[in-house]
């Protein structure tokens, strides 16, 4: 290229974010490197989706509903008080449950088909932004680029370069979680299947999430928020609160655990520095949010998607050394990543499951506006629930 460029932007990162990002900035015609450091297919958590990323996936050409299972909506359930309340959610757009190792590889397969040059186990060892471009050093190779995107996951190579990590201490501690197969049939098992939806079970501790997959599949997880007992391990720790459980109980009846049971933590923050000079942050390198309303992959979409086409535009205006350049964007973002932040303190401070969801039936324009914000439709001027969570605090930036 001219200028001594090898590319125009090197994407580090090759799951959601990295692969969206990348792809869409080959589509406005730019070469495009794009750095994985682990080799697809590779494990996952975060598999339920979010109905407003839809337009993001029509974008990419690809079709997620192949080989999985169709979403409805959520269910949030209180075992102790037998109350639970539905949402439906593939109702302006549609969603699904899935696995994240094969539509991370389809995702990073995908941009290939676009033009982008892809390389797996390729660890980025050092990036430097300067005002004349950016300078890159992996363990294989050294290149030069216009423009780079960070999305490295909860890596977070910027944020933890520039030291600009905060922790969100107020959600989640943890998560630990498994895979199970060989579903039996059976009538609540097998209208779980049949609509797709979450449960998300809420617990003195945290919650449980139970994600049904396709092949009659489940996807269980237990996400604590309060201090772990001081008498059990954490694996323990999740085989006490399913067999707690009696929706677990007769699902699980029968069924083979066909995974190991994997632990995560360090679960929620925010990245203070999310653009800057030469370079911008998506997906979880911007900031990751306890999963209990599945905003993970979502705000990844979103955030890729707004960070390629800004770099677009600032190449087209000659602004690609503008510090500022994703300012605006930025706002976008916060807004989503705002609002999901505020709502999953609410489901942990002030008890919103049982103060608000389960009383949704008197009021169903409540109960839409909590229907929209569980669906991805954040950018919005009508949403009252919205404009209440975001005047209750101010947010930092």
């Amino acid at each position: 290229m001219q200028n001594g460029f090898d590319f125009d932007v090197v994407v580090v990162g090759g799951g959601p974010a990295g692969s969206t990002a990348a792809t869409l900035l080959a589509q406005h015609g730019h070469k495009i490197l794009l750095l994985e450091r682990d080799k697809h297919p590779r494990f996952h958590i975060g598999e339920s989706m979010l109905p407003f990323s839809e337009p993001v996936v029509q974008r990419l050409g690809i079709d997620w509903s192949e080989g999985n299972q169709f979403k409805s909506g959520a269910v949030f359930i209180d075992e102790n008080t037998d109350q639970r309340m539905y949402f439906p959610l593939s109702v302006y757009r549609k969603t699904y449950q899935l696995e994240r190792g094969p539509f991370d590889q389809k995702l990073f397969e995908n941009a290939a088909k676009h033009g982008v040059e892809t390389h797996q186990e390729e660890k980025v060892l050092e990036v430097s932004c300067q005002s004349g471009g950016v300078e890159i050093v992996s363990d294989k190779g050294r290149y030069r680029c216009r423009y780079l995107v960070d999305a490295t996951g909860r890596t977070a190579l910027m944020g933890r370069k520039d030291r600009t990590i905060d922790r969100i201490e107020n959600l989640g501690k943890f998560a630990v979680y498994t895979h199970f197969e060989q579903i039996q049939p059976g009538e609540e098992a097998d209208e779980l299947f049949r609509s797709g939806s979450i449960y998300v079970l809420v617990v003195d501790i945290g919650w449980i999430w139970i994600i049904p997959l396709s092949g009659r599949r489940l996807s269980v997880g237990l996400v604590v928020q309060k201090e772990r007992p001081k008498d059990c391990e954490v694996e323990d720790l999740l085989q006490r609160y399913l067999a707690a459980s009696p929706i677990l109980n007769r699902l699980l009846a029968g069924a083979r655990q066909s995974a190991p049971i994997r632990v995560e933590a360090d679960f929620s923050y925010t990245n203070q520095n999310r653009h800057g000079l030469r370079y911008a942050c998506c997906g979880d390198a911007a900031g990751f949010l306890d999963p209990v309303f599945s905003s993970g992959v979502f705000l990844a979409f979103t955030s890729a998607a707004r960070v390629a086409d800004r770099i677009h535009q600032g190449f087209i205006e000659g602004r690609e050394a503008d510090p500022m350049l994703h300012a605006v964007d930025d706002e976008e973002y916060l807004l989503g990543f705002n609002t999901m932040r505020l709502f999953v303190e609410r489901f942990y401070q002030s008890n919103i499951v049982h103060n608000l969801f389960f009383e949704a039936h008197r009021d169903p324009d409540l109960k839409d506006q909590i229907a929209r914000l569980l669906s991805g439709d954040l950018w919005v001027d009508n949403n009252a629930l919205q404009k209440s969570l975001l005047a209750s605090r101010p947010m930092p930036g």
